[in-house]
């Protein structure tokens, strides 16, 4: 701080160097003190001055809270008014020296006082810091850091002077520098140290807070931070519980309101902007349509999301950029550093001192560009985990609002593919922004250096690059048409995969495995096509980018030689040229790869836009205005399920009293299940007005039930009321099953109640329902799926006028004619309207639409409560119900893998074996392995895996498997490769280099062993984290209806917002690893690079110029460019190697993920200040480049390491249980097995798991052939196990099955199911055309298909429907009504017909009439067949054959129906119950 002066105190003859005519060694030469006093005090000033009106500014605004006074801040002030005192102490001194006659230098006087006024200004400023909660300043450690560089500069200078005897002159000014200089270390010290947290700070109240709040400036700026939980992983394995909670500014709850709140704003601008045009002139509608919901949007819908994400995030990046810009000036500035430094080398009169503080200025400068590279990309990846919070969020709001015909259209599969794969898109984006215009920089400020190097020679460069560049520009347009393409064929794969494992009972049931598989394998093909074709482009690209460095320096060079005979090639000019060709190349070559990746960025971010764009349930299409007494009134209702489509509902006039119930009944496709849809507003309103007041509570047609506890699953967000739940459940006939349950009303529910018969799905769907107390209820036919005796139970306690809902409005669909009595009021729909409406006496007079429907249905309709059954019914749901037990909560065997460490042996084998060999096909082969794996799963395994967990495997890490791993294994070999090469070269021209090469090798080996070991569980941890947010999408989209009936939108994204910040809980350590790793392996390789030039600089009368030269040309070298992949213009090397020769290689990559896996050479010097000089370099200069190569090669073969984790996440499902073999080589049986149908069950007994008790036990019966066998018995009697037992999806745990006298056990699996036909309870359609579902094998011709529609009664509306055949069925049939996909159904069977024939429930989803009209058409198409009938409806199988009555898993009686009867039995109550007799 304060510098010795000259006892003469005049300083002006040493404003320069000292005196010529001393003789000093020139080692020792030393600046002189009045120079140092000048520089030393006013550059850390003029840098707090200038910084500190904004800061207090960024204070002001920025209030963290009050920190108490601490010992560490008590410390600093001591520290900080003791350094005042010593500068008012230097001013008086020199007052005092002037007032005594002694000429003291303006120097002396001026020095102190700056420094007085800056010590004030920096103790305010930590004052003022503890006001508003800063723990640790930046500014002042900055501050702090510029002092402690002067003060080693002036204590060397002091200390110089001493030596030379000025200490007894000027003893004052010594010792108040040696003090100062200690007081301001002390302080450089201490701001290492970070303060207390701010009082009432959130951050006491959280159990595991970030550290990175409460981190010191260094620890931030270096990431050190992050080592404690780096060592935590090396040591024991990390739980989710060791990760800390995400801060607020990243947390889902205050990301997504940002962005919705501008999605709104804007969407709202742009809809007043068309509104005003339309009045001008005529727009079509900006709904995508029906078919194509988001595949192609328009191609201004993405604009006002585009506007929306820039002005949420817009200051984060700029504040990115804004670093990216600061590490480029550092980066330019080190070639003028180098250029000192080689000037110095080269002159061997240079005195030591100015090689040493060129050497540090090489390393702070290097120093720098690390700090601000690193954290330009710690900003843009927490700017993508923010971005991707946000857009996920506002993708499932989409979801909670989307409109019926836009569900429909939007299938589950694709859905995912937006979350997973295009917004990843949009965060590489972030990172690849600045690479649109830096490219362009670079080219600039290159050009400049070439012209100054070679004059007009160089425009042949720029002519050369002109040529080159719209090639670039043709392959990366072409290449993105591919990847588009690529895209819409992975949305399709996804969607028919999401199908076909949520549909796997009937696709086992039928043997259709091979089928699907082939389809999906079809489109992976495809979708492999198109990578492939994009990487031979990319290969094409890679080549123009090598060849054109060869290609301009030849053209140039040539050019150079020959247009004037003075004009020499030496080396200087050869090397400097050479390196900044290289940078022309790398800004060539990234160029269009940046374009290239904003591209497939725009093309996601138009999927997105037009996902966004879809059309919504309407908000203000239901009024909810006091009406007096009406609850619901429909006035002229036109109702159609989108804008688009014609008309479901038209003329509807409907009004319901408060308390009534109501009946709403009609045909198949008639209107009953649209008509309670617009009451809830999902069909939109074309004309009319619909006014409720009230809550409402719906009970589907399909139950929706939630992967949850019974108790979450009734109560559903409401206030646990016990009594109140107790009498809803006895109401609701669960207290049996609940006794069966393990755990009781806790016990954990599988997704889509995949542990629950269907029964007991729709009485829970009705529990929750009933549980919430409101005002209406619309109930879709909740009694279709239940028996008789249980359907009148519910009827009575709940629904009938005695039930828990009396009092309440109730409009109930139903087919059930025997309850019409009860009602008060019945509506009869026909063809979408109200045909006539009244009670059951007032309609039986008017003789009308309802009198025809009761003659119809009086034979079938008289006692019973049945219509559509259509809940999926799963073996473990018959396992609770028949043997009384239950699986309790839904584990998934292949529950995501929780172990620590490093990826197993196994599956890194697998993935290096993977990455280097995969070629298309190799890619589809283990496409298929993976799909054979899961396909050739038990059922057992569905029912416990969650879907998330599937689709995750079949998407995320497929992607990661087709291109993330390959290109990672090529970059890991390029940078061996290289690293061998330049080892090689570094040990044989310079062997003492092998002394600081393998020591570091050492230490990174040690570097990544701890990286490693925490980055492979935090991948692993992020991985587990991500497939419960799919789930809970899919869960939603399944039950959109049911959530807004409910009310319960904000319940749900509470636990969306939940899923996606546990999500990002464990995305924000990983990114910090990275950061972590590259930070201090570059810092590390920056203090070796200082080493290397410090040794240089003393032993530079050593030096040998021929090695230097050959050291340069090796460094211009790029041996590691082979297998370079794509990354962002940031992530790159930083350490002084990159500074050198400054060359780069970026090449493409094809992955989905952002990768650092690309090497850089070392950079190339300013040619200002190396003319006419010979190129000499140190000894070290080697040592970068080792650096760096091995650098990259950890990252390489960590990030390689990290990602393998996908295939051992793939390979998981290679361990599970397999059934059965589908095909076996010898069967022993015939092409037209069975010929007759017999059926013999020889002691036959089945359980569903080991451990559980028997749910068929010792059934010893036969089945004569063509014999037309009906299975009676109640719920959990055993039936439909006895069908799952014929079909083998559960082997036998005791005896067999014999078919005309073969042992099925003896025949493949496929052999066996496709021999028979099944029409099961759950009417399932699959995404394709509706000819596709009916012949999935294409083996019937198109008259077979039309004759098979109108035995069924669908002809005519399969005729109307546009494309007919090639009608588009959408996910789950749900473009068309349940009974049309039972009839769908039927008439598969009736084109498949075999000597065998299961009917599952398969009339429960038409109405009566046609319930008789499929009797007929199947006693007469089956006549000679084997019919097995399972029927809750006795009158159904009154006329079959004989009657097979189950009870608790055994035969009870089996006869004909006379015979039964006359017994007097079980057969004989259960028709008394269904008043047959």
């Amino acid at each position: 701080m304060l510098v010795m002066g000259p006892v003469s105190g005049v300083c002006d003859t040493l404003l320069g160097f000292r005196n010529s005519n001393e003789t000093q060694p020139p080692g020792l030469q030393m600046v002189s003190p009045c120079l140092l006093n000048a520089v030393v005090a006013w550059l850390p000033s003029i840098y707090l001055w200038i910084i500190s009106p904004f800061y207090f500014l960024y204070l002001r605004y920025n209030n963290k809270g009050y920190i108490r006074m601490s010992c560490l801040f008590k410390t600093k002030m001591v520290l900080g008014f003791t350094l005042i005192l010593l500068c008012s102490s230097s001013i008086i001194f020199t007052l005092w020296k002037i007032k005594g006659g002694t000429p003291q230098a303006p120097e002396f006087l001026i020095s102190p006082t700056v420094w007085l006024v800056t010590m004030i200004l920096a103790v305010f400023l930590m004052h003022s810091e503890r006001q508003k909660g800063i723990q640790s300043s930046g500014v002042l450690f900055i501050y702090w850091l510029l002092c402690s560089l002067s003060m080693v500069a002036t204590v060397s200078a002091t200390v110089y002077q001493t030596q030379q005897g000025g200490f007894s002159e000027d003893t004052f000014r010594h010792l108040l520098t040696y003090f100062s200089s200690a007081l301001i270390g002390a302080q450089f010290i201490l701001s290492f140290l970070a303060d207390q947290p701010p009082f009432f700070s959130k951050i006491l109240h959280d159990s595991n807070p970030c550290p990175e709040s409460g981190a010191s400036f260094p620890s931030k700026a270096t990431f050190w931070w992050f080592s404690r939980l780096v060592w935590q992983g090396y040591r024991k394995p990390l739980e989710l519980d060791d990760l800390w909670s995400l801060d607020k500014e990243n947390s889902s709850e205050e990301i997504i309101s940002q962005l919705e709140r501008e999605w709104k704003k804007l969407c709202n601008e742009t809809q007043q902007i068309k509104e005003e045009r339309g009045r001008e002139t005529r727009v079509e509608p900006t709904f995508p349509s029906e078919t194509e919901a988001f595949l192609q949007g328009h191609q201004n819908s993405r604009l006002p999301l585009l506007k929306a994400i820039w002005k949420v995030f817009s200051i984060t990046f700029l504040l990115g950029t804004l670093s990216l810009i600061i590490c480029d000036i550092f980066r330019f500035a080190v070639p003028k550093l180098l250029s000192f430094f080689l000037e110095f080398i080269s002159d061997p009169e240079a005195p030591a001192w100015k090689g040493y503080f060129y050497a540090v200025l090489l390393f702070l400068s290097a120093c720098l560009q690390t700090l601000f590279e690193q954290h330009h990309m710690y900003v843009c990846m927490v700017l993508q985990l923010r971005l991707k919070t946000a857009v996920m969020g506002l993708v499932y709001r989409k979801v909670l609002v989307l409109s019926s015909a836009m569900r429909k259209s939007a299938a589950v599969g694709e859905i995912i593919n937006l979350v997973s794969v295009d917004i990843q898109r949009l965060m590489d984006a972030v990172l690849y922004l600045n690479g649109l215009w830096l490219p362009l920089v670079w080219m600039t400020i290159c050009f400049t250096l070439l012209c100054q190097l070679l004059g007009m020679s160089a425009l042949t460069a720029i002519a050369v690059f002109l040529i080159l560049l719209p090639l670039n520009f043709i392959i990366t347009k072409k290449r993105s048409h591919f990847q588009e393409k690529q895209m819409l064929h992975k949305d399709h794969r996804a969607r028919l995969t999401d199908s076909m494992l949520r549909n796997m009972k009937i696709i086992k049931l039928c043997g259709w495995e091979e089928a699907f598989m082939g389809k999906i394998l079809s489109i992976r093909r495809e979708e492999l096509q198109a990578l492939k074709s994009s990487g031979y482009l990319f290969t094409g690209s890679l080549v123009s980018f090598y060849f054109s460095t060869f290609l301009v320096a030849l053209v140039m060079f040539a050019v150079h030689a020959l247009t004037d005979e003075k004009h020499v090639l030496d080396a200087e000019k050869a090397f400097v040229a050479l390196t900044i060709i290289n940078i022309l190349n790398r800004a060539q070559a990234f160029l269009p790869f940046s374009i290239n990746t904003i591209f497939q960025a725009w093309v996601s971010l138009a999927r997105l836009a037009a996902f966004l764009h879809l059309e919504e349930v309407e908000p203000r299409a239901i009024n909810t205005s006091s009406m007096g007494e009406e609850c619901i009134s429909v006035q002229d209702g036109t109702f159609a399920w989108s804008q688009e489509s014609s008309p479901c509902l038209q003329r509807i006039n409907l009004t319901v009293p408060r308390g009534s119930l109501f009946a709403v009944i009609g045909s198949v496709g008639s209107g009953k299940s649209s008509l309670l849809s617009a009451l809830l507003g999902e069909l939109s309103k074309l004309e009319g007005n619909v006014n409720i007041k009230g809550s409402v509570a719906y009970v589907p047609q399909e139950a929706w039930i939630q992967n949850a506890s019974v108790k979450e699953n009734v109560c559903f967000g409401q206030k646990l009321d016990i009594p109140w739940l107790d009498r809803v459940l006895e109401a609701c006939a669960l207290h049996p099953d609940l006794e069966s349950f393990p755990a009781g009303i806790h016990t954990e529910i599988g997704e889509q109640g995949i542990n629950l018969s269907g029964g007991q799905k729709q009485r829970l769907s009705l529990a929750r329902a009933v549980y919430k107390k409101a005002s209406i209820y619309l109930l879709d036919d909740p009694l279709a799926a239940l028996d008789v005796h249980v359907g009148q139970h519910i009827f009575d306690r709940v629904i009938g006028p005695g039930g828990l809902l009396q009092g309440m409005t109730r409009i109930l669909v139903t087919h059930a004619v025997h309850i019409l009595l009860q009602v008060d009021h019945i509506i009869m729909m026909v063809d979408g309207a109200i045909a006539e409406s009244g009670s059951y006496e007032e309609l039986l007079q008017r003789n009308g639409p309802f009198a025809d429907f009761l003659g119809q249905a009086k034979q079938e309709e008289d006692d019973h409560s049945q219509e559509m059954k259509f809940s999926k019914v799963k073996k473990s749901s018959r396992n609770i119900s028949e043997s009384g037990e239950s699986a309790g909560k839904t584990y998934s065997i292949m529950e995501d893998s929780h172990e620590k460490g490093g990826t197993t042996l196994q599956s890194q084998a697998e993935g290096t074996r993977m990455a280097g060999q995969l070629t298309e096909r190799d890619r589809v082969q283990y496409g298929r392995g993976l799909l054979r794996d899961v396909a050739q799963s038990p059922m057992t395994f569905f029912e416990q895996t969650p879907i998330g967990n599937l689709l995750n495997r079949f998407s995320k890490e497929t992607d990661a498997v087709d291109a993330v791993i390959p290109d990672k294994f090529k970059s890991f070999l390029g940078f061996l490769f290289g690293l061998l090469e330049v080892i090689l070269v570094v040990v044989v021209t310079t062997p003492l280099a092998a002394v600081v090469v393998l020591p570091l090798m050492a230490v990174y080996v040690g570097l990544q062993s701890l990286y490693v070991a925490s980055s492979c569980q935090l991948r692993r941890l992020e991985s587990v984290s991500r497939s419960p947010i799919y789930s809970h999408i899919s869960e939603t989209c399944q039950g959109g209806a049911v959530i807004r009936a409910f009310q319960a939108q904000d319940q749900f994204l509470v636990q969306n917002d939940s899923r996606i910040d546990e999500h990002q809980k464990t995305s924000f350590p990983r990114l910090v690893a990275d950061r972590w790793l590259a930070t201090n392996m570059e810092i590390l390789g920056n203090i070796l690079v200082f080493t290397a030039a410090s040794f240089a600089v003393f032993s530079k009368p050593h030096l040998s110029p021929g090695i230097v030269g050959f050291s340069v040309s090796m460094a211009l070298q790029r041996p590691w460019n082979v297998g370079a992949r794509e990354i962002s213009v940031t992530e790159r090397p930083a350490n002084l190697s990159q500074k050198v020769l400054h060359t780069a290689d970026w090449a493409p990559g094809l992955g989905a993920e952002y990768s650092p896996a690309v090497a850089v050479a070392p950079r190339g010097k300013d040619p200002s200040g190396l003319q006419g000089r010979n190129l000499q370099r140190p000894r070290g200069s080697l040592h970068p480049q080792v650096t760096e190569i091995l650098h990259w090669a950890v990252r390489s073969s960590t990030d390689l390491e990290n990602n393998i984790v996908s295939v051992e996440r793939m390979r998981d499902y290679t361990k599970t249980s397999k059934e059965a073999p589908w095909t076996l080589p010898h069967n022993g049986i015939s092409h037209t097995w069975p010929a007759m149908g017999q059926i013999e069950f020889r002691g036959y007994s089945l359980r569903y798991r080991p451990g559980l008790a028997l749910a068929l036990r010792n059934l010893t019966l036969e089945i004569h052939p063509q014999e037309k066998v009906g299975i009676v018995g109640r719920t959990g009697a055993g039936k439909s196990s006895l069908i799952i037992s014929l079909l083998r999806l559960i082997e036998a745990a005791e005896g067999g099955i014999w078919i005309d006298g073969v042992n099925i056990s003896q025949v493949g699996l496929h052999a066996l199911r496709s021999k028979i036909t099944i029409i099961p309870q759950d009417p399932i359609l699959f995404p394709g055309s509706v000819r596709m579902n009916l012949d999935l094998l294409d083996e019937h011709s198109d008259d077979e298909i039309w004759g098979a529609l109108e035995m069924v009664q669908l002809k005519s509306f399969i005729l109307d429907l546009p494309g007919q055949l090639q009608y588009e069925c959408s996910d789950q049939g749900d473009n068309l009504s349940v009974g049309q996909k039972q009839l769908l159904c039927l008439a598969r069977a009736l084109l498949r017909k075999t000597k065998i024939l299961l009917l599952d429930e398969a009339t429960a989803a038409v109405d009566a009439q046609n319930d008789l009209k499929i009797q007929a058409i199947l006693r007469d198409q089956f006549a000679d067949c084997t019919v097995l009938t399972i029927a809750h409806r006795l009158h159904t199988v009154m006329d079959c054959n004989r009657i097979l009555v189950m009870d608790n898993g055994g035969v009870a009686e089996f006869g004909s129906s006379s015979q039964l009867l006359a017994q007097r039995g079980l057969f004989y109550r259960l028709a008394e119950e269904s008043g047959l007799i």
